[in-house]
């Protein structure tokens, strides 16, 4: 048996004017979270009402943000490995894992803060933020100013990543479903698949249910101020659970295979990167405890957000194999 030669990367063009740019943009993005942060961990309140649930433990929100700051502060690593020529050669698990993570973290706020706006326009009410008017979580400012940086992120360094990933590993999706090798996903790629489209089903009937108006299964303060901008929110998730497990049931089975292969192949990246990241995230805040009970997430909650998790880490596992396998056959 012998092993396949992978096709040798092409310096790319990584200092190009348009690629220095968007490595800027990227960077500056970062600024105003990363400045906010800090202030916090200071111990500065700017931008945080009295009352808000952010002073109710110091210690916990010093710890969050720090992480945050170490998380915005990948970003920028991750601007200057895309657009020099050294990182070409860095180890492609050492690229792909933090910029799934940054892909799952930043795209469900590049689809959901655009959306929550629209709908703040139709109905009249505040959008895009986190609280009622009477107890906020943030002064409103924050929250455009946080997102929209968050949302260059997402462009400019998605722009760089697909520059990037088509330069050096563009082999691994060329094409159509129909043309890759067979047995690239196996019965048992196929079985995680399928599982993880089952997993998928509890956090996604919650959510349409309570977009649809129900309120059981969530926690009294949220029920109460269950409005247009929260549903939006969970309309935004249902829409990668959907995306997600189809996206990775497509690529595992190739039907229909005459879809682009890169088309499936981005779908199943984003969708699981979403799921599972935002999942972890929600799972994680759900941990911390909160002076009033009433806000602490229900059993129902804990569930649709540990489900989420898990379906995202297991399709992504999915995409990987596939990935690995493809970039082995040539």
């Amino acid at each position: 048996m012998t092993t396949p030669t992978l096709p040798v990367p092409t310096p790319a063009p990584t200092s190009t004017p348009a690629r220095r740019a968007l490595r800027v943009l990227a960077i500056v993005a970062c600024l105003p979270y990363i400045t906010l942060k800090v202030a916090w961990i200071g111990g500065g309140r700017v931008g945080i009402p009295d009352g808000s649930v952010l002073l109710d433990h110091p210690t916990a929100m010093a710890v969050g943000n720090s992480l945050t700051v170490l998380a915005d502060a990948v970003v920028v690593l991750l601007a200057l490995l895309l657009t020099q020529p050294w990182g070409l050669r860095v180890r492609a698990w050492l690229l792909v894992l933090p910029m799934w993570a940054a892909t799952g973290l930043l795209a469900p706020i590049m689809a959901g803060y655009p959306a929550q706006l629209l709908v703040a326009l139709v109905t009249g009410q505040n959008g895009g933020s986190s609280g009622p008017a009477d107890e906020p979580f943030l002064d409103a400012w924050v929250f455009p100013v946080v997102y929209g940086g968050f949302i260059a992120q997402g462009l400019a360094l998605g722009t760089l990543f697909a520059l990037y990933a088509r330069e050096r590993w563009g082999h691994v999706w060329a094409g159509r479903l129909g043309d890759l090798p067979a047995g690239l996903a196996g019965p048992g790629v196929r079985a995680v698949a399928v599982a993880g489209a089952v997993l998928a089903l509890l956090p996604a009937t919650l959510a349409v249910l309570w977009v649809g108006g129900m309120t059981d299964g969530l926690s009294p303060d949220l029920a109460a101020q269950y409005d247009a901008d929260k549903a939006t929110v969970d309309a935004v998730r249902v829409l990668f659970l959907v995306l997600a497990p189809l996206a990775t049931l497509l690529l595992v089975g190739r039907r229909p295979a005459g879809l682009w292969t890169r088309t499936v192949m981005a779908l199943a990246w984003v969708s699981s990167g979403a799921v599972g990241c935002w999942g972890a995230y929600m799972s994680l805040v759900s941990l911390l405890p909160l002076a009033d009970p009433g806000k602490e997430p229900t059993g129902l909650m804990t569930a649709a957000y540990a489900g989420e998790m898990i379906t995202g880490f297991l399709l992504a596992g999915c995409l990987a194999v596939v990935l690995r396998r493809r970039a082995a056959t040539g």
